[in-house]
């Protein structure tokens, strides 16, 4: 697990989008946290919920993971001899429903300053069919899609990227044709860090769980496509032999709710004294469960630092 949540107060010229930018976060993920607030008047001294502790995605630690339903990319820099493992975690935009982010294991085969873009034929018909044409190609500036920094991936035949934007209110929302977009400033910081050739993991795990100091963690987002009945099976490849006292109706409301934020629902059963489950902040259930495919090589309870990002 990586990150703290937070509670902050809100001052009167905030609104949730700018607050959200400031935290890493996407927009959903904190509107989706605090219900009934206004997310552009918010209102001077609103306390808010801030979302900002993440179980980490299950698979090799290397590389960039790209955890759709979750909306957010982890960076592994490759380790120090003698230091802990490091993440660093943005959030991002994924495709939308007509234009899904694939899945699976690919590489970063370029990078490019201040890029040019070149609308796909497929995109320029969808615009010009919604009464809006676009050029052949953009090049870099304030009207520029791609932001001011691009990273090619060999996806597709090299036409997804990961890339800024000129619309950072979009930032973890469903909302591209397929490339991952990320906030200006963390795409910026990103970008120096990444070689040409670095492993990139697209994955589909709306629920993770973590065995940690004797706590079942379980963190659930609204699901891309995957079966809720092998949630019990995620738990069992957790705990391994441990006998724990898990919280069932507490886990089921916390997967109906999908919004992200981490909750314990189960502990240690050899302990007398542990207090029972902690209910996470409150937030309206989200439409659908939250399914998910059992992790079969994440191992819990790593030490991790995150770098300030």
């Amino acid at each position: 697990m990586v990150g703290e949540d937070q509670t902050v107060e809100t001052v009167y010229e905030d609104t949730l989008y700018d607050l959200a930018r400031k935290y890493s976060l996407g927009s959903e993920e904190l509107i989706r946290v605090n219900p009934g607030v206004d997310p552009w008047l918010p209102g001077a001294g609103r306390k808010l919920v801030v979302p900002g502790r993440h179980i980490l995605p299950p698979g090799p630690r290397e590389g960039i993971v790209v955890n759709l339903p979750e909306h957010r990319l982890y960076y592994y820099p490759k380790p120090k001899r003698g230091a802990p493992i490091e993440v660093i975690t943005y959030p991002v935009s994924i495709g939308k429903m007509d234009w899904r982010t694939p899945l699976g294991t690919t590489r970063v085969t370029g990078k490019q300053k201040n890029p040019t873009w070149y609308p796909p034929e497929s995109v320029r018909k969808e615009h010009a069919a919604a009464g809006d044409p676009l050029p052949a190609s953009v090049p870099s500036g304030p009207d520029n899609p791609l932001g001011l920094f691009a990273m090619r991936l060999a996806a597709g035949n090299g036409t997804y990227l990961i890339h800024g934007t000129n619309n950072p209110i979009a930032v973890g929302l469903a909302v591209t044709h397929g490339c991952i977009r990320m906030y200006p400033d963390d795409v910026a910081a990103l970008f120096p860090l990444i070689a040409v050739g670095t492993q990139v993991r697209l994955i589909n795990q709306p629920v993770k769980v973590a065995w940690v100091d004797g706590e079942l963690l379980l963190e659930a987002h609204p699901p891309v496509d995957a079966q809720v009945d092998q949630f019990a099976e995620m738990l069992r490849a957790a705990v391994g032999d441990t006998t724990v006292a898990i919280h069932w109706d507490y886990a089921r409301e916390v997967l109906q709710k999908a919004d992200g934020v981490i909750a314990t629902v189960a502990l240690a059963a050899d302990d007398p004294n542990a207090p029972a489950p902690t209910p996470a902040p409150a937030a309206d259930p989200a439409p659908a469960t939250a399914p998910a495919t059992p992790p079969s090589d994440a191992p819990a309870g790593d030490a991790v630092k995150q770098p300030a990002s």
